[in-house]
């Protein structure tokens, strides 16, 4: 398939658990059938060399730990209007799975992460781009909840991880992507703002 009109790339970044996934599924229903979905967390490298201990010991919330070419190379075929293989990501092992995911050029195409505008090259790429500014407190409590729920990290793994890699992490890389950010937001999301959004988006009255 290879859509006509041009395909619009929307970056929406922000720390650990600041909302990201949650903003762009709504996004996502609010211009249906006209958007996709797209995770940079499905581009970090895979582990599955590691022995599970040194995967443990991996800081994972750094730029590094994202395959970037792979996901620039999607980037450009969706943009020019083609379908893209995409990886899938287990958290739980830190290894990519067997399955990868097709994903279909829409209108719009929404894709999530922590550090999509910190490297320069790929910043021009996207039309128009958001960051969620999340306090501390709030990431780490959505976090907690998470990783102990979802993926079976215990409490304190969780703590002393965020303690260690997350919020050092999200100090020098994920937060001075503000500045490079089409919008800003700062509080949850109303039904009313996300309307706004998606107007903005495609451009619609």
């Amino acid at each position: 398939m290879c859509v006509t009109k041009p395909v619009k790339l929307v970056a929406i970044v922000g720390g650990s658990c600041s909302g990201k996934s949650w903003l762009a599924q709504q996004l996502e229903k609010k211009l249906a059938p006209d958007a996709a979905c797209l995770s940079l967390d499905d581009f970090y490298f895979d582990r599955s060399y590691l022995t599970p201990g040194r995967r443990a010991r991996l800081n994972f919330d750094h730029p590094l730990a994202i395959d970037w070419k792979r996901l620039s190379r999607a980037l450009r075929a969706l943009r020019g209007g083609r379908p893209a293989h995409v990886p899938t990501y287990d958290f739980s092992t830190h290894c990519r799975r067997p399955q990868h995911r097709l994903i279909e050029p829409k209108s719009v195409l929404l894709i999530e992460g922590l550090w999509l505008l910190h490297r320069r090259e790929l910043r021009p790429l996207f039309d128009f781009s958001i960051f969620l500014n999340a306090s501390r407190q709030r990431r780490f409590e959505r976090r907690l909840y998470r990783d102990v729920s979802e993926r079976g990290r215990s409490r304190a793994s969780v703590q002393e991880q965020f303690r260690r890699t997350v919020e050092p992490m999200h100090r020098k890389y994920v937060a001075p992507q503000a500045r490079w950010a089409d919008l800003v937001v700062s509080k949850a999301c109303s039904i009313r703002q996300i309307a706004q959004i998606a107007k903005t988006i495609t451009g619609r009255p």
